[in-house]
């Protein structure tokens, strides 16, 4: 049986650091602090989870057609790794926002900051 990849985009200050959490639920996480890096690596070893952080496009030259820094992301999990759930994090003056992009792409869980690792759990747990 192979070890379920959980990956760990980690982009704002609030993200919290729960290795450990993910290590005792039997994950094998990856870290990766770009959308980027996440992006090349979900061609190679598609996740069971993905755990990423909000951010808005409030004023940005794409924001007509993106509404976060996930939409690339949740656009490419759909191709390469559609059993993958996607568990958000967010502020919570970022949950009208959230909801738009929930909308299009249905997410797993929405968290907002601060995080806990008794949320997560229960997000990453059956």
């Amino acid at each position: 049986m192979t070890t379920p990849l959980l990956y760990s985009i980690v982009e704002a200050p609030q993200h919290p650091n729960c290795t450990a959490l993910y290590q005792r639920l039997g994950f094998d996480e990856q870290r990766f602090d770009s959308q980027r890096k996440a992006l090349a690596a979900l061609k190679k070893q598609p996740p069971a989870f993905v755990i990423a952080d909000f951010i808005y496009a409030f004023s940005t030259y794409y924001q007509a057609t993106n509404i976060s820094n996930l939409d690339v992301l949740l656009h490419s999990l759909v191709k390469h790794a559609p059993q993958a759930r996607v568990i958000v994090l967010a502020g919570k003056d970022d949950l009208p926002h959230v909801d738009k992009l929930n909308a299009i792409h249905p997410l797993h869980a929405v968290l907002i900051y601060p995080v806990s690792e008794v949320q997560l759990e229960a997000a990453l747990t059956p």
